[in-house]
């Protein structure tokens, strides 16, 4: 049986800067929401998500060991911290943002 839920609800982000780069973290506490995400999470997902961001390309690197997925969004900062006049420059909200995104998944999954 599956649901509508966000991302919230079976996972955790944390998100920073690197330059005019930003990172997004995202884990999960078991290897069942981890295989979903694995799965349902992918880079172009998440290029979508934040298609009014980011102007340059999606990477993904998966790290199984710790059930997390890194994604480096390219050119999301409008030249980073000490060139942008955005509000966040450093990309310190861009996880609560990914966070909200809507998927169906199993039921068990939610925390």
């Amino acid at each position: 049986m599956t649901r509508t839920t966000q991302l919230r609800e079976f996972a955790s982000a944390r998100s920073g800067d690197k330059g005019a780069d930003a990172n997004i973290g995202v884990w999960t506490e078991t290897d069942a929401a981890y295989e979903f995400l694995r799965e349902n999470l992918t880079a172009e997902r998440v290029a979508a998500h934040f298609h009014a961001l980011c102007r340059g390309e999606v990477v993904r690197y998966e790290l199984p060991n710790l059930r997390a997925l890194n994604f480096i969004l390219h050119d999301a900062l409008d030249g980073g911290g000490a060139a942008s006049l955005r509000t966040d420059a450093q990309g310190k909200t861009l996880s609560l943002g990914l966070l909200q995104m809507e998927f169906d998944a199993p039921a068990d999954l939610a925390r």
